[in-house]
């Protein structure tokens, strides 16, 4: 990430990195089978998380600012997004090619941010019409709730799959101290648990 003046858009940059940065370690050392199965009734899955922010990036805080894509999305393209297409990965589509995509579009958001600024005007042509005129740095605000909100997804369905929890479980206790806790949690929702 390029180097930032201080102020509330190079601290919004920060925390958005570091939610980039998250969302793709949440990958790390899992199989090709891991980071696509469906962890939840509704199909989410560790890569399809990444590839629907390569999407989020590109549009708010590229195409809505005058700064179109610079690679081609097909599932944009064709507008699948709103058949879910961006929300999983096809076999053909390689972890480390969407990986790659998303840091592209990171890099194209950044540029977008440190080149015109928060005060840029931006339009989002999928809104209604009452809302659709905004600044980049509404949209700044936008895209970083969206990438932490993924990015805590992700650590849930990665806890999930193998049982690696966030980056700070290891400063909080150990595994004995961990199952202590949740043996507490466990008590006290079955304080409320209804008969039969």
């Amino acid at each position: 990430m390029s180097p930032r003046p201080p102020g509330l858009a190079a601290d919004l940059s920060r925390y958005l990195q570091q939610a980039r940065e998250s969302l793709v370690a949440s990958l790390d050392g899992l199989s090709e089978y891991d980071i696509r199965r469906p962890m939840t009734p509704t199909g989410t899955n560790l890569l399809g998380l990444v590839k629907h922010l390569v999407g989020i990036e590109l549009g708010y805080l590229g195409s809505c600012v005058g700064r179109p894509s610079p690679v081609r999305l097909p599932w944009i393209e064709d507008d699948a997004p709103w058949d879910n297409a961006d929300m999983w990965a096809t076999a053909d589509e390689t972890r480390d090619d969407l990986i790659a995509l998303y840091r592209t579009a990171w890099q194209h958001s950044d540029r977008s941010i440190d080149q015109l600024g928060p005060d840029a005007p931006a339009e989002v042509s999928w809104w209604p019409e009452s809302r659709r005129t905004t600044t980049l740095g509404s949209l700044l605000v936008r895209v970083l709730a969206d990438t932490t909100q993924h990015a805590g997804h992700a650590d849930i369905l990665r806890e999930m799959i193998d049982g690696r929890a966030g980056g700070d479980r290891d400063q909080i206790g150990d595994a004995v101290w961990w199952a202590r806790h949740v043996e507490r949690v466990q008590r006290a929702a079955d304080s409320h648990r209804r008969p039969g």
